[in-house]
């Protein structure tokens, strides 16, 4: 080989190799201070999502104020290079403020940077050549105590960058002048395991640029076609507006899971889990959440006992991140999953098994895990090889839709108008009975029996459903309701005669016992509306609100009726008096006068309606109206739900 030619091929070598290490030449811009993202063409590289091979270490875990200490940026292996770092102490508690001070480096490979309006706290490359190691000088200020931490974002090549690596916690203590300095701790080799060693700086979430790798409208495409797709709500693939979305495609042993969370939902994660009876608990789940700047992925298995969603009992390498952006508050990623993972001595088999799929999507994240679904979960109605393409539908919601519709008949209906009843007409309709009961105590009896009836049903319904418990709001004050309304009839048969002491105490009681099972149960309908489960529109909270100031008047109204018998009656038995005491009769005579007089009275009292009848009559019969329009259209708001879908 000639010499020109050997120059031209030395040349181009080097060309490459400087090309495969670019960071930018001259260290990280000030505006990437809170990010610590490369600014390479203009943030277009996702930063990588493996463990990093790099790590920080420093020379002591305690340092004193005002003194120096030493940090390393290095590979787990010798032959490890990287071209650009850049490099911050932040404190490991909130507000997470950078601090201290880094000193200039002797040979100048060291740029110093002023971030928060700080001199010097933090550092990056000043040129890109490759590098086994960096060292750097660093300050704690004088008037600092407490932990920090270093985070250091580390260019391998232009493409892969690792942003976010922490350093153990450094303790920063109270220099002693008139003493000796801290003794200096080498801290034991750093084990480099991210999932261990919490960063105290969360750098706020990358956004994409308009490049995007996922197009919004392209998701859909292929659907039925090439490859499994399902979303929450139930149907909402065909309609390509789903809160979450999920796509299976196979291509021989390749099996590639994307998954979608909607826009405007501040999903915290967006999640897809293979099941063998459609319900949370036993199942294989592929988590993508938004973490660090990046989009991570974890693979877990969720238990019953307790309900968790564990990644440590699964190889967090049976399934690796091929894409992934987090653009507008929108998550997506995609994974292949290895065809065989085995958990806990079980088996999932992509390639002969067969599975019902779940998506969940949910706003919040525990330790290690992540939160509840309350964006949305559903399950397919039945298990499919996911090799073949087919249209998929979600789980029956015919037992949630009768819970809720039995509730609303019960609540809002049968006991709003038992409750008139027994309060407001038991001087009305006197003398008429049926199955030889005062009216108002017949039709008091028959709407609380049903109540009662479609209670029990109801729960035994959302039982079957779920077949476990699951604890919020909504189910821990229907669980209460439901104890009230069982008891009640229970207690109604123990009833004490009319002239027995305890009668008293029985009816307060019986009055305080069903009020307050009517108020938790309408409390628990409200709670009800922000269930994903239930599907219901946000604007059923008015009608809910509407159904409640209605109740109130009428019974405000019926309540001045009552004021007003009361007081007409007074008058009448005061006329009475009156009239007695004008007249001569002897006091033997008087007294066996008012005495039959009295007996009289009660008996056309009993004969005789109170006042006012044909206003509660008709007041009623606007209020049973109403009410059932009411409870019509609520139930038809749970039986159709998604009413938005219902009417497409």
């Amino acid at each position: 080989m000639s010499l020109p030619t050997m120059v031209v091929l030395v040349a181009l070598a080097a060309l490459l190799i400087a090309a495969t290490v670019q960071s930018l030449p001259q260290g990280a811009p000030e505006t990437v201070c809170d990010t610590m993202l490369p600014f390479h063409s203009g943030g277009r590289e996702l930063p990588q999502n493996s463990v990093p091979p790099f790590g920080i270490e420093t020379s002591t875990s305690v340092v004193g104020q005002g003194q120096t200490l030493r940090v390393d940026i290095s590979g787990l292996r010798p032959e490890l290079s990287f071209g650009g770092f850049m490099i911050q102490a932040r404190n490991r508690n909130p507000p997470y403020q950078i601090v201290g001070q880094f000193s200039p480096s002797r040979d100048g490979t060291i740029k110093l940077m002023n971030c928060e309006n700080s001199v010097n706290n933090s550092a990056t490359h000043s040129n890109a050549g490759p590098k086994q190691q960096v060292s750097l000088d660093w300050q704690p200020p004088v008037d600092f105590l407490g932990q920090v931490v270093f985070n250091a974002t580390v260019a391998q090549t232009y493409t892969d960058f690792w942003v976010g690596i922490p350093s153990s916690p450094v303790q920063v203590v109270r220099r002693d002048i008139s003493g000796p300095a801290p003794l200096p701790t080498v801290n034991p080799p750093t084990n480099f395991n991210i999932a261990s060693t919490r960063s105290p700086y969360v750098p706020p979430s990358y956004v994409a640029p308009s490049v995007s790798p996922v197009i919004e409208d392209t998701f859909y495409d292929g659907c039925g076609q090439i490859k499994n797709c399902f979303g929450f709500p139930n149907g909402c693939v065909a309609t390509q507006s789903c809160t979450i979305i999920s796509a299976i495609t196979v291509r021989g042993e390749v099996y590639e899971f994307e998954m979608r969370s909607g826009k405007g939902t501040n999903a915290a994660y967006v999640a897809v889990g293979l099941s063998d009876d459609a319900r949370m608990g036993d199942d294989l789940t592929t988590e993508c959440v938004p973490e660090n700047g990046r989009v991570n992925l974890y693979s877990s298995y969720t238990s019953n006992n307790p309900y968790a969603a564990i990644r440590g009992s699964v190889s967090q390498n049976s399934a690796r991140l091929l894409n992934a952006s987090f653009v507008d508050g929108v998550i997506y990623c995609k994974v292949q999953r290895d065809p065989l993972t085995v958990v806990q001595g079980r088996s999932f088999d992509l390639k002969n098994g067969a599975y019902h799929m779940l998506v969940a999507s949910g706003t919040g994240l525990k330790e290690n895990s992540v939160g509840f679904h309350n964006i949305g979960f559903l399950p397919s109605s039945s298990p499919i090889n996911l090799a073949v393409v087919q249209e998929l539908g979600g789980s029956s919601m015919l037992l949630v839709r009768l819970h809720g519709a039995f509730m609303i008949a019960a609540w809002i209906g049968t006991t709003s108008l038992g409750i008139i009843f027994a309060r407001y007409f038991k001087q009305t309709w006197v003398g008429s009975q049926t199955c030889g009961k005062d009216q108002w105590f017949a039709w008091h009896r028959m709407l609380m029996v049903t109540t009662w009836s479609l209670t029990v049903a109801a729960y035994i319904l959302i039982w079957v459903e779920l077949k476990r418990a699951v604890w919020h709001a909504h189910s821990i004050i229907g669980l209460i309701t439901v104890i009230l309304c069982f008891i009640q009839p229970i207690g109604a048969l123990f009833r004490p005669g009319p002239n027995d002491k305890m009668r008293p105490y029985f009816n307060w009681g019986h009055w305080l016992g069903g009020n307050l099972a009517h108020i938790l149960a309408i409390v628990a309908i409200f709670f009800s509306v922000k269930l994903p489960k239930a599907e219901l529109p946000e604007w059923m909270d008015w009608i809910l609100v509407g159904f409640v100031v209605f109740h109130v008047l009428v019974h405000l109204i019926f309540s001045i009726s009552l004021c007003m018998n009361h007081w007409q009656v007074s008058s009448i038995a005061s006329d009475r008096h009156q009239s007695q005491r004008v007249n001569t009769f002897q006091m033997g005579d008087m007294a066996h006068h008012h005495q039959h007089a009295m007996r009289n009275g009660m008996s056309m009292e009993r004969k005789m309606d109170a006042p006012y009848g044909g206003l509660r009559k008709g007041l009623l019969g606007v209020y049973t109206i109403v009410l059932a329009l009411f409870v019509v259209v609520l139930i038809l708001l749970v039986v159709l739900a998604p009413i938005e879908k219902a009417f497409k």
